[in-house]
């Protein structure tokens, strides 16, 4: 994008310019990196409970009598297993097992759901859902610019918007219909922080007013920053970086989200893959001393990082890489060239962090 003018706003971006965000350019839009600042966003997420406006997220409605199959032909979990006002991740496949996308599906009724896209990725999402939609007797349509989506996360998120709304909010991996701060709105128990909390889905028209009522109830705006920095900690993928065409579920962990019985597009692949081993594998690791690692810096011996920061609960440097499936152990010690510095590091256990640890 050549100027900012170019790119998209949510509903929120008056809030976010007013309380001094400062806002980058992502994957088209307008967005708030950070507030005061993404440590202190970070941790107040950890310890309390922060707000993200994550409208930049894009929607799919599926509806109709054949809904159910149709998912199951796209989405690489059992979406039979998923029970009305349930919530399942999943990936999205091409016949060669390559990722198209991660997601979340929420299934609002018997016949009827929404999938949760990357921003990045909705209209490809969109178009290869639509082109296969026409094998079977379903709706695929484009929700996006009907909705609002703020997380609210951390150990106190949930008390917090509790009494913003009436009756119980949804358990993890749930979704209800819920009105919060008077604005009826679809509740997921959802998130991508390792925090409990959840995720809100509205009329864009009422964002800015139910931004306001969660802000002063104790939540702490934060910014794209923070959410990178949390997801990192407790090793959650970010599509673009530890996710694309050119990796497989296999080799990226996340085998446990594929059933290949179901038959999805790209499930021979993917079986050929969990069977046969695949080369390099997707590991965590902590940088062991000074230096932090970042995205596309490379590992001595084979292997790249995807995803690195300075983690605000370790204070140590941290990230993904791609290694050799030889070299994928815990406990394995690597190195790491630093824009010509060479960082030695270990490869962990996931999450990096834990609570209480």
């Amino acid at each position: 994008m050549s100027s900012t003018t170019e790119l998209r706003r949510t509903p929120l971006y008056d809030r976010h310019a007013a309380a001094g965000a400062k806002l980058v350019p992502f994957a088209g839009w307008e967005m708030p990196v950070q507030y005061g600042g993404i440590r202190e966003e970070h941790i107040a997420v950890r310890t309390r409970a922060g707000v993200f406006d994550v409208s930049h997220m894009g929607q799919v409605l599926t509806r109709g009598p054949q809904a159910t199959a149709f998912l199951q032909r796209v989405l690489s979990n059992d979406v039979r297993r998923m029970p009305e006002g349930g919530a399942q991740y999943s990936v999205m496949c091409r016949e060669d097992g390559g990722v198209l996308d991660d997601l979340f599906t929420y299934r609002l009724a018997e016949c009827e759901y929404l999938t949760v896209t990357n921003a990045s990725n909705h209209e490809k999402d969109l178009a290869w859902m639509q082109e296969h939609g026409r094998e079977f007797d379903v709706d695929v349509l484009d929700r996006h610019a009907d909705f609002a989506m703020l997380a609210v996360q951390g150990p106190s998120a949930r008390a917090l918007v509790q009494r913003l709304t009436e009756g119980s909010l949804p358990s993890r991996f749930h979704v209800c219909l819920r009105p919060v701060a008077g604005v009826p709105m679809l509740v997921c128990g959802t998130g991508y922080t390792g925090e409990d909390g959840v995720e809100l889905l509205l009329d864009p028209e009422h964002a800015p007013s139910v931004w306001d009522a969660i802000v002063q109830a104790g939540a702490s705006p934060a910014g794209l920053g923070a959410r990178d920095t949390l997801r990192m900690e407790v090793c959650f993928h970010l599509y673009g970086n530890d996710l694309s065409e050119d990796r497989g579920p296999i080799e990226a962990g996340l085998g446990w989200c594929c059933r290949e019985p179901t038959a999805f597009i790209g499930s021979e692949a993917v079986g050929r893959a969990r069977g046969e081993g695949t080369a390099e594998k997707l590991v965590p690791f902590v940088v062991e001393g000074p230096g932090i690692a970042r995205h596309g810096n490379p590992v001595i011996g084979g292997g790249e990082v995807t995803s690195g920061t300075l983690s605000p609960c370790l204070e140590r440097g941290i990230g993904m890489a791609y290694v050799s499936t030889a070299r994928a152990e815990p406990g394995t010690q690597i190195e790491i060239d630093v824009r010509g510095r060479v960082r030695p590091a270990k490869i962990e256990h996931k999450p990096l962090y834990k609570k209480g640890a």
